[in-house]
């Protein structure tokens, strides 16, 4: 590990007040939580693509919903990582930055973070079909909940693919992608648009980046830093270097 590019990442943080966060599946990865892409994404012989549609949903209800009761369980035998903790301590020094996530599992939640933008959903909350009324749903197992005020079928609160993202999810993207000063991608390939387009946007701003990934998704380009690393393992460690800066300040202030 290359501390001196840990120390200027920090010194970034330090600097800059206005800080945007950007996770994935990667960080909720670390939890044991699988991807559902790739080798993940089989679930008796269906593919995620297949059930998280509007189609899967109107064709068999059950079926998906089957999916998704056995996606909680999972969820919920899960916690969230050092990595989760640590943005919490990063929003502690830091009461700016804002956090948007892919990920509807809510673990962000569940560590205490605060108030954030979930793009896609969460994974606990039912939906009415017809009058929209949702709830917060974290104990049930009906194979197919009904709205207890027009007694339609509810559906789960995630955006499914083909559908929108919700609105207040887009201003508040639309928002840091203008007005950040630096930004970190962690654990998200940044294919999935439209959170993908936030790094671009900043970087065409020519604003700082942070990416934390085992694996590099983009060209670390003027005011980048890449740490291959995974978060859990080198995000508490960056915000260890971020508290010795704060501590160096109080210090000098005396």
């Amino acid at each position: 590990m290359d501390e001196n590019i840990l120390q200027v990442a920090a010194s970034w943080l330090f600097q800059h007040e206005k800080i945007a966060v950007l996770t994935g599946a990667g960080i909720s990865q670390e939890s044991g939580i699988p991807t559902f892409r790739g080798n993940d994404g089989v679930w008796k012989h269906y593919r995620a693509q297949d059930l998280a549609t509007p189609e899967a949903f109107a064709r068999n209800p059950e079926l998906v919903w089957e999916w998704y009761l056995y996606r909680r369980q999972l969820v919920r035998e899960k916690k969230p990582n050092p990595a989760h903790y640590a943005l919490v301590r990063l929003k502690n020094l830091k009461q700016k930055t804002e956090l948007i996530t892919q990920n509807v599992d809510g673990l962000h939640r569940r560590s205490g973070f605060g108030e954030h933008t979930e793009m896609h959903g969460y994974l606990f909350r039912d939906v009415c079909t017809r009058c929209s009324w949702e709830r917060e749903d974290y104990e049930s197992h009906e194979k197919i909940p009904h709205c207890p005020r027009c007694g339609s079928m509810m559906r789960p609160g995630v955006v499914w693919f083909g559908e929108s993202i919700p609105e207040k999810a887009w201003q508040h993207f639309h928002r840091l992608s203008r007005e950040c000063e630096l930004l970190m991608v962690i654990g998200t390939s940044q294919v999935v648009y439209p959170a993908a387009a936030l790094s671009q946007y900043v970087r065409q701003r020519s604003a700082y980046v942070i990416e934390i990934n085992p694996e590099l998704t983009t060209s670390c380009q003027g005011k980048s830093i890449y740490l291959g690393y995974k978060a859990g393992f080198i995000l508490p460690k960056l915000i260890d270097e971020l508290e010795k800066l704060f501590k160096k300040t109080r210090e000098v202030d005396r």
